[in-house]
């Protein structure tokens, strides 16, 4: 099993000195990929239903910043040495496809090799709106094209490609990735057509636990997921298990080595809470799934965390406390 944790893309912990304290201890501490969301800018109303929340509003709405997360991600390639950076997620119609694969392809070779691009299709209408991408409603045909356009620059010695949102030819795009044949995509949502997606041109699936339509907070209902991805990779012609899963922790709450975690308390435990021997087990269980990664939120979606030294704090617990307990 390898581990990653989301980083804070608002609030006092998504500064320079922060951010690059918690991607250096977090390298030190041998976790293996650091992940960073997606916003370029925040409608102050929205008519949008975020779909990770069972009131459909988007935690982060009391707070508007958001960092750009390409430029930070460069940033922190240049403040670590062997972490992996992940956009998780990459909204892919946000950014024109021909700037947004040069930006890809220089990051990894900035970081030397380690650039996986988690992509999404979004939610927020009044975003795409904002910085007028192509029609909202038609995000999932976009995002589809965008990355074979990608792969089409990143590997091709003369990058030609005709799509309905996206043209070009008689172009040179160099220098190419590190990586070969290109960068990890990693593919996220929960529903149909995201895993169709992750079988048909993903390396990886990185589903949010807690979608509302498609939830996958329980081990059960991550095993329906895991099964329904085997079988559109069959279905696109792929070997079983050419897909990696990666699992973001649908909660994470590390209670003292006496907190009761057996009897009707235990039954009804939420997986990735309890004691370190709690959630190891889980982690346990969920390698034996196949699932590949497991990523912390030490800092809830859209919350902010009090200071630098309380996320340190956990991200030190974990490691030192639940890791070797797997």
């Amino acid at each position: 099993m390898k581990y990653g944790l989301m980083l804070p893309s608002r609030g006092p912990l998504a500064g320079p000195e922060s951010l690059s304290a918690i991607a250096k201890r977090a390298e030190e501490l041998g976790y293996h990929v650091l992940m960073f969301p997606d916003h370029i800018v925040m409608p102050k109303q929205t008519d949008s239903q975020y779909p990770y929340s069972e009131s459909g509003i988007f935690p982060g709405t009391d707070n508007n910043e958001t960092m750009e997360q390409l430029t930070t991600l460069a940033f922190l390639a240049g403040q670590t040495k062997s972490i992996r950076l992940v956009t998780s997620v990459m909204i892919v119609p946000h950014r024109p496809p021909v700037l947004t694969a040069k930006i890809l392809s220089t990051i990894d070779i900035l970081s030397q090799g380690r650039m996986n691009v988690g992509v999404g299709v979004g939610w927020l209408k009044e975003e795409f709106e904002a910085l007028q991408t192509p029609p909202f409603e038609e995000r999932g045909a976009i995002t589809d094209e965008y990355i074979l356009a990608f792969k089409e620059l990143w590997t091709k010695d003369e990058p030609s490609f005709q799509g309905k949102y996206c043209q070009f030819s008689n172009i040179n795009f160099l220098p190419k990735p590190v990586q070969k044949p290109h960068p990890p995509i990693w593919v996220g949502g929960e529903s149909r057509q995201a895993i169709r997606r992750a079988a048909e041109l993903g390396d990886a699936w990185q589903p949010i636990a807690t979608s509302s339509s498609s939830p996958l907070t329980t081990p059960e209902q991550l095993a329906e997921g895991i099964s329904r991805l085997g079988r559109y990779t069959e279905r696109a012609g792929r070997p079983p298990g050419s897909v990696e899963i990666v699992c973001r922790m649908p909660g994470y709450n590390l209670k003292s080595e006496d907190g009761r975690s057996s009897g009707a308390e235990g039954r009804d435990r939420p997986v990735f809470n309890g004691t370190a021997d709690d959630i190891a087990s889980d982690i346990r269980r969920y390698e034996e799934m196949g699932v590949g990664h497991i990523v912390a939120s030490f800092v809830p979606v859209g919350h902010v965390a009090n200071s630098t030294e309380e996320m340190l704090t956990d991200m030190e617990d974990f490691a030192n406390r639940v890791i070797p307990r797997v």
